[in-house]
């Protein structure tokens, strides 16, 4: 394998989702280390990256599809076929990455057709699905690849004792030039911009409202939370995801009507919707605390980013939180039991200021990148049939 590599990094969005952001983030760390990084993401007609990113960005044009969830993941495996299929005439590339199901089942395509000879694959977490073909999509993404990866033990365990893959251990990391508890002058701007109540301790959930992040319970949590601060808003940011979360979504809505809360601007609940990306850092420094009561996460960025930013977290007393975030201030929560997110949320509401937590300097980028390399040696895969 050359000392310099010719990377090429897929992912299945343009949107901020946990992946993506770990795509960027890496490929910048690795195009900083001196290899030579193109990420490519698949993209509908006027569709753009959420952010800028420093190294080559290929999007890959992506028909508009019928809705469903099976049409859209077909159409971007098709999107990444076609494409790759006529760029790999003319350009080469030492190592092909794909970070979820999509991108994957792309890559395994052209293995098939053999014009690349293998690729590696970053589980960030898995899903359960109903639809059998989005399971059997999912098992193909990490089964047939060269290399698997994973940002955590416990899917390291997972894919071990359920699946007989043996994967490599690589971390997230967190930006400290991003993110800071410093206060700039754009700050209150975005507090207006996105309905946050003057003088009011904000309770920041990050991703949307989906089952994975437990944001029923949470806003049951808020709910009790509220009859002993009133002052307290519980603001939900983001929520651009390619699954289906309608169902939830409405069962959201019901459980907020029968809780007597408002919703809207400077209202007790806020829903922003996705976030323009220049927003997120004075977000997690306005917030009082930033809760993550999931139900199951990959490695949880949203962690190391609010840390970062000075404010503390709320999170599940579960791996991957477990696995890292022993000697970090946050408070510890049952996520099936809405008293003890409740009460976890008061103690954050309560905890003092604090110093940039050892666990922001253990995660960066840099550190996540030699990680990648260290594993992309140690196996090589040579990709270009």
């Amino acid at each position: 394998m050359p000392e310099s590599l010719r990377i090429a990094l897929l992912t299945h969005s343009v949107n901020p989702r946990g992946g993506v952001v770990h795509t960027l983030e890496l490929a910048e760390a690795l195009q900083a280390a001196g290899h030579v990084v193109t990420v490519f993401a698949p993209a509908t007609a006027g569709q753009r990256m959420f952010r800028p990113v420093a190294c080559e960005l290929v999007l890959v044009p992506t028909a508009q599809t019928l809705p469903g969830v099976e049409a859209m993941v077909a159409s971007r495996i098709a999107a990444f076929v076609a494409y790759f299929s006529e760029l790999l005439q003319h350009r080469s590339f030492d190592l092909f990455h794909a970070q979820d199901s999509i991108s994957g089942n792309a890559l395994a395509n052209l293995r098939d057709q053999g014009l690349i000879e293998g690729f590696v694959r970053t589980v960030h977490h898995l899903d359960v699905f109903d639809n059998p073909r989005l399971t059997a999509w999912q098992h193909r993404a990490f089964a047939e690849a060269r290399q698997v990866l994973c940002v955590s033990r416990v899917w390291q365990d997972f894919l071990r004792d359920e699946h007989g893959i043996e994967a490599g251990l690589v971390h997230n990391g967190v930006n400290l030039r991003r993110y800071s508890p410093r206060p700039e002058p754009g700050d209150a701007r975005v507090a207006v911009r996105h309905g946050l109540r003057p003088g009011g301790a904000v309770v920041l959930a990050v991703g949307g409202v989906e089952e994975r992040k437990n944001t029923r319970r949470l806003l049951a949590a808020f709910a009790a939370l509220q009859v002993r601060r009133p002052d307290t808003q519980l603001v939900i940011a983001g929520g651009a995801s390619l699954l289906d979360h309608d169902a939830y979504a409405r069962a959201f809505q019901a459980d907020l009507a029968a809780s007597g809360l408002r919703q809207g601007t400077g209202e007790d609940v806020v829903l922003t919707g996705p976030v323009r990306d220049a927003d997120m850092p004075a977000l997690f420094r306005l917030a009082r605390v930033v809760a993550m009561p999931s139900l199951r996460e990959g490695f949880g960025l949203v962690v190391l980013e609010a840390l970062a930013s000075g404010t503390p977290v709320v999170v599940s007393n579960i791996a991957p939180f477990t696995e890292y975030l022993g000697d970090a201030p946050v408070a510890w929560a049952d996520p099936l039991d809405v008293p003890s997110i409740t009460a976890a949320l008061d103690t954050a509401l309560q905890r003092a200021p604090f110093a940039l937590p050892a666990v922001c300097r253990r995660f960066s980028w840099p550190a996540s990148a030699a990680q990648h390399l260290a594993h992309y040696r140690a196996q090589p895969v040579h990709c270009q049939a």
